[in-house]
């Protein structure tokens, strides 16, 4: 499997060296640029040809406008905001991954493996501010997943396969499928990739 080919946008130069030292030692991870949120990034896109873009909002008034401007030239987009304020700009301009910018590099890379996938990875604080409550499908309490089911969930949004979880939780892979169908029902999911969306959009799953 290749590589997700990641450039990263921001205007503090120390933020973004920070975040291209930081990511481009994790495996399956190449930071292949960093650019300023004023620079070209139409063209920069065209010259490193990245799958994901990683925006680090940080306190940059002009962002939103930004990225208003050259949404339908980038690929999926993981903004790093500073609080839950910025969330609902960020969404309603194209960004389909909300993080805090304090989130752990796991969670990091599983915010931008999502995106590239076609899936949405939202901070569970940052998903109420963005979906109205009409909007988000009704699923049970997390009480209702156990604990076991809540591991190969948070696994499954990672886009790990069946043998890959059986091997980190050390079961069975019949046992993940057993998971995964309770885990699908519970949900009212007709896919694994409608779970994970389901799940992410009423803060099941911790990203």
């Amino acid at each position: 499997m290749n590589d997700l080919r990641l450039l990263i946008i921001g205007d503090d130069p120390l933020a973004r060296a920070g975040l291209a030292s930081l990511l481009k030692t994790q495996p399956g991870c190449e930071v292949v640029g960093q650019v300023s949120a004023d620079s070209d990034l139409v063209n920069a896109v065209s010259i490193y040809q990245p799958q994901v873009i990683l925006w680090d909002w940080g306190w940059d008034s002009a962002a939103l406008d930004r990225l208003l401007e050259v949404r339908d030239a980038l690929p999926p987009v993981v903004a790093l905001l500073r609080d839950v304020s910025a969330a609902a700009d960020a969404w309603s301009a194209g960004a389909r991954g909300l993080l805090r910018r304090d989130a752990s590099t796991d969670t990091l890379i599983a915010a931008l493996e999502a995106v590239q996938r076609g899936l949405v990875a939202l901070d569970p604080q940052m998903a109420a501010a963005v979906m109205p409550a009409r909007e988000r499908p009704i699923t049970p309490p997390v009480d209702d997943l156990t604990p076991r089911e809540q591991e190969v969930l948070q696994l499954m949004a990672e886009g790990l396969p069946n043998k890959i979880i059986a091997q980190r939780l050390s079961i069975s892979e019949h046992t993940v499928k057993f998971h995964i169908n309770a885990i699908l029902s519970k949900l009212n999911a007709q896919s694994r990739t409608d779970a994970v969306v389901r799940a992410t959009r009423s803060g099941l799953i911790m990203l």
